[in-house]
């Protein structure tokens, strides 16, 4: 016999939904971590480049362009010679810093609980 399908007492996310508006920019590819190296305070391109191992100079670029289009990030130009460029978060990119903080404590116990249940299978298989 088949299970009868509860209805979902959760009301319908609107049509344009914050949370998913919100979450393109935190779920983006390379996004969170620019957002978490930025939330320490401004950051030349080069810094950014080694704070994210993995993340390709184009791909950082790409980002970082999309973030300032979307006023998360702000870019400013420094009348050094040579002209050098640093990346900081602007006011709204800031009310995304506890979001990011949160995920990462979460994400820290997710970790945990991994490493624990990892070491009861090796223990229980040997």
């Amino acid at each position: 016999m088949a299970l009868k399908l509860r209805k979902n007492l959760s009301p319908a996310p609107p049509p344009d939904c914050p949370l998913m508006t919100c979450m393109a920019f935190l779920g983006g590819a390379w996004g969170p971590n620019i957002l978490w190296y930025l939330s320490a305070g401004p950051r030349r391109f080069s810094e950014l480049k080694s704070d994210i191992p993995g993340v390709s100079p184009k791909m950082l670029t790409t980002r970082l362009r999309e973030l300032e289009h979307d006023c998360i990030v702000e870019r400013t130009v420094k009348p050094t010679s040579p002209p050098s460029v640093e990346y900081a978060l602007t006011s709204l990119g800031q009310e995304l810093v506890p979001a990011i903080q949160a995920i990462v404590a979460v994400g820290h116990k997710l970790k945990k609980l991994r490493q624990k249940n990892a070491s009861r299978r090796s223990r229980n298989a040997a």
